[in-house]
C-alpha cells in the first residue's frame, strides 16, 4: 500500500510540472514497418500523447552513442533543426535478415518516444548502409496542436511498483520490469522475482557502481491463465504483452510482436527500458537496442538471463559467442560491425579499444579456440537432441552448468585469460570477429562484463542521468 501510494505521489509531482510547462508529457509515434530482405516502407499509424511526463533527460537531447541499426530524429520543419534523436533497433531490423523475409513480407509495429515539439515538426528515420554511414529512409511531418492526436490515459498506474526509486526520472534512468503471463494469484511471485532480478543487476559491474542513477518500475497486468507461449512444443498462451518463445523458429528466443499493446500498458509508468519477464521456467531471452529484453523469470538461469539481455538492449552490445544456432543469415562479406563490443579487425592501429590493450599483447591474440570450437560445437548437437527429446528443463540445467565448467577450466589455463585484445570468434561468426576479452556475459554464462562492455554501459547510463 505504500509503495503504491509513493507511485501516485510520483504521478501528482511530473503531471504537475507538466501543467506548470516546467516538463512536457511523452509523445509517442506509432507506426508500421513493412517489407521483405530488399525492400521496406514505413506508414503512420497515429500520434500519441502518453499520460505521464516526458522521462528523459533534458540536458542530452541527442544521441552521442549510435549504438542501433536505425536512428531517428525530430526536426524543426522550419529550420531542420534537431530538437531530440535517439539510434535503435527492431525485430523487423532483424526479421529482415533471416531467411523468411527472402521469401516473403511482413509488417511489424513500432514506435518512437520524445518530448512534443512546440512548433510544427519532422520525424526523419535514417538506417546504416555498410559502411556504417547513416541515410535518410522516410521523413513524415506533424502538427503537435492536431486535435486527432490520440490521448491515452494511465489505466495500469494504480499497479505500479517502485522497486527501486532514486529520484526524479529526468535525471535517472528509469528501467520498467514488466511481468507477462501472472494471473491475480501469483502477482506477489512476480515482484519477488522482479526485486531478486533487480538486486542480480545491481550486483553486476558497472550496474552496481550506479545504483543510485537507476529507478526500477514493476507492473505485470493480469493474465487470465498462467505462463507464456511456447508454440514448438504446443504451449499457446493468451497473455497481455503477447511474449513467445520460438521467435524467428529459434527455441530459446523470446519476443512479443505485440507492440501497441506493450506500449499501451507501459505508458502508466515513466521509462526508458523495459525487460519483460516471463512467467516460465524454459531457459529463454532476448534482447533488442532500444525495445525492450527479456528474460524467462523461473529458469535456473534467469539472472544471467536478465542482465545479458539487458545489455543487448541497453548498451547495444552485440553476442560474443558463434557456436549456438541462430535464425540469421551470415553477411555476404564481412564488414565493420557497428557494435561497441565486436570488430571485424580490418585496421589493428584503429582498434575500438586499443587504449585498453597492453603494448605486449598482440593482435590477433591466442586463446584454445580450437579445443574450445571442438567441445562447444559437440555441446550444441547434444542440446538439440535434448530438446527435440522435450527432456526436463532440470536436465537441461545440468547441461547448462557442466558446459560452462568445462569452459571456464579451459579458460583458466590460457595465456592470455586476463587480457584486452582480439579473440577471434564472435557476433555469431566463428572467424573474422573478434571479441575484446577470453571471456565476458555477452559470452559465456558467466557473472561478469568484459572491460569494453563495461565501458559501453556506462557511456549509456551518462547519457540518461548526467546534467
Amino acid at each position: 500500500m505504500r509503495q503504491t501510494l509513493i507511485f501516485w505521489l510520483l504521478v501528482l509531482i511530473l503531471n504537475a510540472s507538466a501543467a506548470h510547462g516546467a516538463r512536457p508529457h511523452t509523445m509517442r509515434l506509432d507506426y508500421f514497418h513493412s517489407g521483405n530482405a530488399s525492400t521496406e516502407m514505413f506508414s503512420v499509424e497515429e500520434l500519441v500523447l502518453e499520460p505521464l511526463a516526458w522521462p528523459g533527460n533534458p540536458a542530452r537531447p541527442i544521441d552521442q552513442t549510435l549504438r542501433g541499426k536505425y536512428a531517428f530524429e525530430i526536426r524543426a520543419a522550419d529550420s531542420g533543426d534537431i530538437l531530440y534523436s535517439r539510434s535503435f533497433s527492431s525485430v523487423y531490423g532483424e526479421w529482415e535478415t533471416t531467411g523468411e523475409a527472402r521469401r516473403m513480407n511482413r509488417t511489424f509495429h513500432e514506435s518512437l518516444r520524445f518530448p512534443p515539439p512546440a512548433q510544427l515538426f519532422d520525424v526523419v528515420i535514417t538506417k546504416r548502409d555498410v559502411d556504417n554511414h547513416f541515410h535518410e529512409i522516410w521523413r513524415t511531418q506533424f502538427d503537435p496542436d492536431d486535435y486527432l492526436i490520440h490521448q491515452e490515459s494511465a489505466p495500469y498506474s494504480s499497479q505500479v511498483i517502485p522497486i527501486e526509486y532514486n529520484g526524479d526520472p529526468a535525471v535517472k534512468v528509469d528501467l520498467l520490469l514488466l511481468g507477462d503471463g501472472y494471473t491475480a494469484d501469483e502477482q506477489e511471485a512476480f515482484l519477488r522475482k522482479a526485486r531478486e532480478l533487480t538486486e542480480a543487476l545491481f550486483a553486476t559491474v558497472p550496474f552496481n557502481e550506479r545504483r543510485r542513477d537507476f529507478n526500477v518500475w514493476a507492473l505485470a497486468p493480469v493474465a487470465a491463465e498462467s505462463g507464456v507461449s511456447r508454440p514448438s512444443t504446443g504451449l499457446y498462451r493468451d497473455s497481455p504483452l503477447g511474449t513467445r518463445y520460438d521467435a524467428f523458429r529459434s527455441e530459446r528466443y523470446i519476443l512479443s510482436y505485440e507492440n501497441k499493446t506493450m506500449r499501451r500498458i507501459a505508458s502508466s509508468a515513466p521509462y526508458d527500458f523495459i525487460e519483460i519477464l516471463t512467467n516460465s521456467e524454459t531457459y529463454g531471452g532476448g534482447g533488442i537496442y532500444g525495445l525492450y529484453s527479456t528474460a524467462a523469470a523461473n529458469s535456473e538461469w534467469a539472472d544471467y538471463l536478465f542482465v545479458h539481455e539487458f545489455g543487448h538492449h541497453f548498451a547495444g552490445l552485440a553476442d560474443e559467442y558463434y557456436t549456438s544456432s541462430v535464425a540469421y543469415e551470415p553477411p555476404d562479406k564481412i564488414r565493420e560491425p557497428y557494435e561497441p563490443n565486436v570488430t571485424a579487425l580490418l585496421d589493428p592501429d584503429n582498434l575500438k579499444w586499443k587504449h585498453l590493450v597492453d603494448k605486449d599483447t598482440p593482435l590477433p591474440t591466442e586463446w584454445p579456440k580450437t579445443a574450445y570450437d571442438e567441445h562447444s560445437l559437440a555441446y550444441q548437437v547434444r542440446r538439440a537432441r535434448m530438446r527435440e527429446e522435450n527432456v526436463s528443463e532440470a536436465e537441461m540445467n545440468k547441461l547448462f552448468a557442466t558446459n560452462q565448467n568445462i569452459v571456464e577450466g579451459m579458460f583458466s589455463k590460457a595465456k592470455y585469460r586476463n587480457a584486452i585484445g582480439a579473440f577471434e570468434g564472435g557476433n555469431y561468426l566463428s572467424e573474422g570477429i573478434y571479441r575484446s576479452e577470453m571471456n565476458c556475459i555477452m559470452f559465456t554464462r558467466t557473472t561478469d562484463f568484459c572491460t569494453v562492455c563495461s565501458n559501453a554501459i556506462e557511456l549509456v547510463i551518462n547519457e540518461y542521468s548526467i546534467q
